[in-house]
């Protein structure tokens, strides 16, 4: 295929991750529900958040943008997909590759560094208590979520620059259901070595860096709860904390077996199933562990539902 990367005027085709087979459309069927659910759990918990002002705290603010980091970064891919798999139309844009290129990026790579401030605020919380209300104060939380966006929008950006700079020469076949920037690497008719060094370093200082901090972070957590005398404080420090260790483990996890391998082990299968876990899924279970792990969060959304008069 003639190289038409400087006009810009091509499609790339999404080959998808589900065929027309009776065990494929169940599949489908049961991400659609993954997808609904999802979207559904994280709307309430960033509308819950909101109108809730006991919730009104630093460690339910971050919740409430871990949430909505999760609810747009299952609205970058599933929707599209579901299009493609109903509709037979698998084609998708230069600008609409690139847009889903930057926005999961940045998603992910804002996530990555939430989760790390979000560890911090629970060693402050655990192991400097007096001191909580002026090491994260309103405006100290504002700020770093703040930077957790603007850094993980910087990594999309470079991410996004360096994709579009790519010949594409070959089939566009693209074999994923989104634009993944690594998928795009066999399309490519130009050499992308130098560019797989930049996202393996742009994924050691979004992954190890903040998996560092949250180490860090627990590590101190873990000697102030051991030295709880009260059995009720540890429990309660307990029940907080392995909610968040719960999340950590599911996303870095699936992220890092994604993106920290060499290019040369990678399948296009395996691909597929991995970033369908920490896209879908994850996203998914997010609000389920905190929910039903965290008392204030299901006394808040009882008592909303209470007061609109739905149960």
């Amino acid at each position: 295929m003639v190289w038409r990367n400087q006009t810009f005027n091509f499609d790339f085709i999404l080959l998808g991750i589900f065929n027309h087979s009776p065990t494929h459309i169940f599949l489908f069927s049961l991400v659609l529900g993954i997808f609904t659910v999802a979207f559904m759990g994280n709307t309430a918990m960033v509308l819950l958040i909101y109108l809730d002002t006991q919730l009104h705290t630093p460690m339910y603010f971050l919740l409430s943008q871990l949430s909505l980091m999760d609810l747009m970064l299952i609205s970058t891919t599933v929707p599209k997909m579901a299009v493609s798999y109903l509709s037979g139309r698998k084609s998708i844009s230069v600008a609409g590759c690139g847009l889903q290129i930057l926005l999961y990026v940045s998603l992910l790579g804002a996530e990555c560094f939430l989760l790390a401030v979000m560890a911090y605020d629970r060693y402050v919380a655990v192991c400097h208590p007096l001191q909580y209300t002026i090491l994260i104060n309103q405006k100290v939380c504002v700020r770093m979520t703040v930077a957790s966006w603007i850094l993980g929008s910087l990594d999309g950006i470079i991410v996004l620059a360096a994709a579009l700079s790519f010949s594409y020469c070959s089939s566009l076949e693209i074999h994923h259901f989104f634009c993944d920037v690594a998928a795009l690497f066999p399309l490519s008719c130009t050499d992308t070595s130098a560019f797989e060094r930049l996202l393996f370093i742009c994924c050691v200082v979004m992954l190890i860096f903040p998996v560092s901090v949250i180490i860090i972070s627990y590590s101190g957590v873990l000697r102030a709860v051991i030295r709880m005398g009260s059995g009720e404080s540890r429990h309660k420090a307990f029940t907080t904390c392995s909610s968040h260790l719960s999340v950590v483990g599911l996303y870095y996890g699936a992220a890092m077996f994604m993106y920290m391998r060499p290019a040369s082990i990678h399948t296009p299968d395996q691909d597929k199933m991995v970033s369908a876990f920490y896209t879908i899924i994850t996203p998914m279970l997010n609000p389920l562990i905190y929910s039903l792990r965290n008392r204030e969060v299901s006394r808040g959304l009882l008592k909303l539902l209470r007061k609109r008069k739905l149960i």
